[in-house]
């Protein structure tokens, strides 16, 4: 019992920190996806507590995705209605517990660290430039969307002079003030004075923010926020407009085979966008636990088959909501479970309440998480540890900053594996000359991808000269790398060549290589 209730309060002070955030962010996907606003809640509401419940990772949180959007609202128009969209949801679910179960989740471990630390300056990069508008009370791009190019015809650069040239006082005023408090709440003498310490700035932030709103409304000032500065949640008058919320999906299109090619694509994108965030948080937590990504797939499956059945929208493990989760003190995955909870509470008793934060206190919480994610002192760490580091993790970081985090990641993917094959070269192959003496020893693993250096190589030894071959330190030598140097002791006579080769240990190059 003890064990269970380590660490509650930090769990719980995070969870209301990160239900403050999510509940804009679930709302701005519903509706940058085209689908039923409430949606998007039931989708927090299944990530947290379903997800959470079989998940066996300690900080990452899930919910709807801005990763899955684009898929989303492809789907709905493709097929026509929101239900028959839902089967699709359902089977993605039943794949990605299918998924679980082969272990595809290993993919996750073989992305470098360059990849992922540059995933998450990226995501910072984006919460800062993506927040401005929001805090100067810009709010016609919607929350959550991480794309450069926005559905207003602006892009992530050009939102932010749209956004100064229509400044809100009040939501400018409501959110500089945000940030001043979340700034010195960091502070040594904030840290110091314990009862201080037991208030979240992120929650003091909204809560403030929201009693100001407050204020102006009930003095009839014109200094008020109108409704399209405030989250907006769909409130229901009675039970039945409530129950009317969920949306059943229509089996009935089940044979349809565009729905398995759409529920196979949110499978794969899902999962993907998974196992980057639990990877990703995993490097953010201060005790370095390790998710277990096969069980982590299973639990998502069983996430997005129940969001489905209820009428959410599709569910991954998201890097923004997780990070926050990280930055607001939580210890396990209590913090996650609560969440859902609290939100499920929430949208039943207190819409009206929830209703009345401005987004610009929000926009200042995502910012400061976003300066959090994006480290000076990492940056030179990287470019200190040389090219074959530094430029994966810049590629990785513009691409995701460009375009999306999927894209992104195969950019850094791709320049990491060219300094790898480029290392390679370098170093399997090394040609030492004394005089008329030659020495080329082949090392670690010689691939096809040697050969037109191992063929300019022994094409400029000169005639009547000395050469030995070193194979002995060398793990792997390609058949094709073989027959090279086989060709070459073949015409070496002619040119008055000596080879000398010195043979591995292992079968195949006693009986590949020629003596000479």
């Amino acid at each position: 019992m003890k064990k269970l209730l380590q660490h509650t309060a930090s769990d719980i002070s995070a969870s209301i920190v990160v239900l403050l955030i999510g509940l804009p962010l679930c709302l701005g996907i519903a509706l940058g996806s085209g689908a039923p606003l409430f949606s998007g809640i039931i989708a927090g509401i299944i990530g947290g507590i379903v997800v959470g419940f079989f998940s066996k990772s300690a900080l990452s949180v899930t919910g709807p995705a801005a990763a899955l959007t684009a898929v989303v609202v492809m789907g709905i128009s493709s097929l026509g209605s929101y239900e028959a969209f839902l089967v699709a949801v359902v089977l993605a679910g039943f794949f990605q517990i299918i998924l679980g179960y082969i272990k595809a989740g290993i993919i996750a471990h073989y992305i470098p660290n360059s990849v992922i630390r540059g995933m998450l300056t990226a995501i910072g990069l984006i919460l800062i430039l993506k927040q401005i508008p929001h805090i100067l009370g810009y709010d016609v791009d919607f929350e959550g969307d991480e794309r450069f190019f926005q559905n207003d015809q602006q892009n992530t650069f050009t939102e932010i002079p749209q956004a100064i040239n229509s400044i809100h006082s009040t939501a400018l005023m409501i959110g500089l003030i945000s940030l001043f408090i979340l700034m010195i709440w960091q502070t040594k003498s904030i840290k110091k004075t314990k009862w201080l310490n037991l208030v979240p700035a992120p929650l003091l932030v909204v809560l403030l923010a929201t009693v100001a709103n407050y204020f102006f409304e009930y003095t009839a000032s014109s200094a008020s926020l109108e409704a399209s500065h405030l989250v907006n949640l769909p409130i229901a008058k009675d039970l039945p407009e409530f129950i009317s919320f969920f949306t059943l999906p229509n089996f009935s299109h089940i044979l349809n085979p565009s729905i398995w090619v759409i529920a196979f694509s949110l499978a794969i994108i899902a999962s993907l966008e998974t196992l980057l965030a639990v990877e990703a948080v995993d490097k953010l937590d201060p005790l370095k636990r390790i998710t277990p990504t096969n069980r982590e797939l299973k639990a998502q499956g069983i996430g997005n088959l129940l969001s489905g059945l209820i009428g959410g929208l599709p569910i991954a493990s998201v890097i923004v909501r997780s990070s926050v989760n990280v930055n607001a003190g939580a210890k396990s995955k209590k913090s996650t479970i609560i969440n859902g909870l609290l939100l499920l509470l929430c949208v039943i008793f207190i819409p009206g309440l929830l209703s009345r934060i401005p987004l610009s206190a929000l926009a200042a919480v995502l910012i400061y998480t976003g300066f959090k994610l994006v480290s000076l002192k990492e940056i030179k760490s990287f470019y200190a540890k040389g090219w074959d580091q530094f430029m994966p993790y810049i590629a990785t970081t513009i691409g995701i900053f460009l375009t999306d985090m999927l894209t992104g990641i195969v950019v850094g993917m791709l320049v990491s594996l060219f300094f790898l094959v480029s290392s390679n070269f370098r170093s399997a192959i090394l040609v030492v000359n004394d005089n008329n003496n030659y020495l080329i020893r082949l090392r670690k693993d010689v691939s096809f991808l040697n050969k037109p250096i191992i063929k300019k190589h022994l094409q400029s030894f000169p005639d009547h000269s000395f050469v030995i071959v070193d194979a002995t330190r060398a793990d792997f030598i390609d058949k094709d790398i073989i027959e090279e140097i086989n060709d070459f002791i073949d015409n070496a006579p002619s040119r008055g060549i000596s080879v000398t080769i010195k043979k591995g240990h292992y079968q195949p190059m006693h009986l590949l290589f020629k003596q000479p």
